[in-house]
């Protein structure tokens, strides 16, 4: 009895596993089909194949200065976070002290909890020293989950240096600067590519924070891609559609190539470790 449950009870988990998997693919497999699509009449495929809707798509929301904000802002959260984040992954790696644990927890909170929740107040003190609407306070508003996401994923690369490394180095003369930019850096730029990279996946899909602090010219493209959706007017679907392929293709390849470096379980083991 209990091997026919078990037996039942896997091939409903694989199940469920297969329909959602198919249900994604086949949403995105629609949108990228429109992308390209002429007209769609009650048929598996579009009557005839075009990339029109793409160049529609750049011309008619901007999409040259939309990427190259998107990017910039981008760009700016991942040295800010690096330039932060490393020596404060390095200083828990590396140091006990009193209240170890909370402050971990602390660095965690910007990850499990919602970013609509604290995205509002934060929203709201931008806007009070004027920085909303402007690129500074869209990144400053990335930086709060982009920072502590770059600490905790920097840990596990750092706990794997031999600190007998470290020693060595400093018994050869090497000061603090020069043991951590000429031998830490080196061992440590795998993981601070994957940090970088996973970074700027984070900020470029990062709706909720984005959304609440930019203003017209401090769009990144996700909020550019709701803003085409729910704005008014009559817009073709299918340059919506190639829009949306273009945000999709600019995070996937970044992940791609992040994932190169890092193992996503590492991250999620030391996540579960860190509270304790």
């Amino acid at each position: 009895m209990d091997n026919v449950l078990e037996k039942l009870w896997k091939t409903a988990v694989w199940a469920f596993v297969i329909l959602f998997v198919v249900n994604v693919v086949a949403m995105i497999a629609t949108v990228v089909v429109n992308s390209f699509g002429t007209r769609w009449l009650n048929s598996w495929l579009p009557v005839a194949f075009t990339f029109r809707w793409y160049a529609a798509a750049w011309k008619e929301f901007q999409l040259g200065d939309v990427l190259t904000v998107t990017f910039q802002i981008a760009g700016a959260v991942v040295v800010l976070s690096a330039l932060f984040g490393v020596p404060a992954a390095y200083a828990l790696a590396r140091r006990d002290f009193p209240g170890k644990p909370l402050v971990m927890v602390l660095f965690l909170l910007p990850l499990l909890v919602p970013p609509i929740t604290f995205g509002v107040p934060l929203a709201t003190v931008l806007y009070k020293v004027g920085l909303a609407g402007t690129m500074w306070g869209v990144i400053i508003a990335n930086l709060v989950p982009t920072l502590p996401f770059t600490v905790i994923l920097m840990i596990p690369f750092i706990e794997q240096i031999d600190p007998k490394v470290e020693a060595a180095a400093r018994v050869f003369g090497a000061g603090t600067g020069r043991l951590f930019f000429h031998v830490l850096v080196p061992l440590l730029l795998p993981g601070l590519l994957a940090a970088s990279l996973l970074a700027m996946v984070r900020t470029v899909s990062m709706f909720e924070l984005t959304f609440l602090t930019a203003g017209p010219s401090s769009q990144t493209l996700v909020v550019a891609l709701y803003y085409s959706v729910f704005a008014a007017g009559v817009r073709a679907g299918q340059s919506i559609d190639a829009m949306a392929v273009i945000y999709m293709m600019s995070t996937l390849i970044w992940l791609i190539i992040a994932l190169r470096f890092v193992n996503p379980t590492q991250i999620v083991a030391r996540v579960k470790k860190s509270p304790a």
